[in-house]
């Protein structure tokens, strides 16, 4: 049964979200059509150019996305406590990014003296706008609707570009968020376009590799101007960094994106369990299930990613007999 969005998605309970969108007819709208011949790669850019965009505008981090020939997927993080800890000047300033302001607002915001109706009206929209800075339906519907009328106006045509609504899924915990990076990161060694993960340029994995010998290499050298989106950073210990970010390592996410990666690429899954990686020990994680959870089709159904027990209190918190989701744990 379908269920509705402020079921899916409810900040309050998880922050993560893992979200695919798809082309109509699931056609070659981002990459190279074999039918027509027509290559549209270069709307990969369009995306990331968005995202970018609604980065100064949205609290919702970015963890991980890929961009593929007929969809793309994003793993965010809404911060709703950073959309309540911004202002009314701060708010505006946001909005008026994206939309035009309503008169009654303009006013409001130059300080023109008007009636106490209207001053309360112009608060209750800024306020309902700051809801939406925190968003994750508003925040597709922007980066969507963008897109689409984009590749429209450059085809010379109307109508849909893409098949339907976005689809999420609520991710439960850290072992799920480590399942869910791992698949958008491997999605195009999975699909045969590359054969090492990093080789892609339309993944997050490629581009925080890309950030990470760039601050290796020179940390007096200027910063060249980039037009990739900020990546939420992965940060060891969130207790005592303080900082915002992945409750893992990068050094040890790397090197078990570096493990499925080469076991994926020999197809003989199950045969390294004593090279096991250690964050998938520590975030109790069984080998053989992580890895079938990473394979094509497998972690995209489903509305939940998540331990057995998380998921287990997630249906009972929404009161429902179970819920579906790619199995990566006992």
């Amino acid at each position: 049964m379908t269920r509705p969005r402020s079921e899916l998605v409810s900040p309050d309970e998880t922050p993560y979200y893992h979200c695919i969108c798809r082309c109509v007819r699931r056609a070659y709208l981002f990459g190279e059509d074999q039918q027509t011949g027509q290559n549209y790669s270069h709307r990969k850019q369009w995306v990331l150019d968005r995202l970018r965009q609604l980065q100064s505008v949205f609290t919702i981090d970015l963890c991980a996305y890929a961009v593929m020939a007929n969809h793309y997927h994003l793993v965010v993080h809404v911060d709703t406590q950073a959309a309540l800890a911004l202002d009314e000047t701060a708010v505006v300033s946001r909005w008026r990014k994206l939309f035009r302001l309503p008169v009654l607002v303009e006013r409001y915001v130059a300080g023109s003296k008007g009636s106490n109706a209207e001053q309360e009206a112009a608060k209750g929209i800024i306020a309902l706008w700051r809801e939406r800075l925190a968003d994750l339906s508003w925040y597709m519907r922007c980066l969507n609707e963008h897109i689409a009328r984009k590749a429209n106006l450059e085809d010379e045509c109307t109508g849909r570009f893409w098949e339907g609504r976005f689809h999420s899924q609520a991710i439960l915990d850290d072992a799920g968020l480590l399942t869910c990076m791992t698949y958008v990161d491997l999605n195009p060694l999975r699909a045969g376009i590359v054969k090492q993960p990093e080789a892609s340029a339309d993944v997050s994995l490629h581009q925080r590799l890309q950030q990470y010998k760039a601050n290796s290499a020179s940390t007096s050298a200027p910063q060249k101007a980039t037009s990739q989106p900020h990546l939420l950073p992965f940060v060891r210990d969130l207790k005592e960094d303080k900082r915002k970010g992945i409750p893992f390592a990068l050094g040890d996410y790397l090197a078990m994106i570096d493990w499925v990666g080469r076991v994926q690429c020999e197809e003989q899954q199950g045969y390294i369990h004593s090279d096991v990686p250690p964050l998938l020990d520590r975030m109790g994680l069984d080998a053989d299930r992580f890895l079938t959870a990473v394979k094509p089709h497998q972690l995209s159904h489903g509305t939940v990613i998540g331990h057995a027990s998380a998921r287990i209190a997630y249906a009972q918190l929404h009161h429902r007999r179970c819920v579906i989701g790619p199995v990566i744990s006992t």
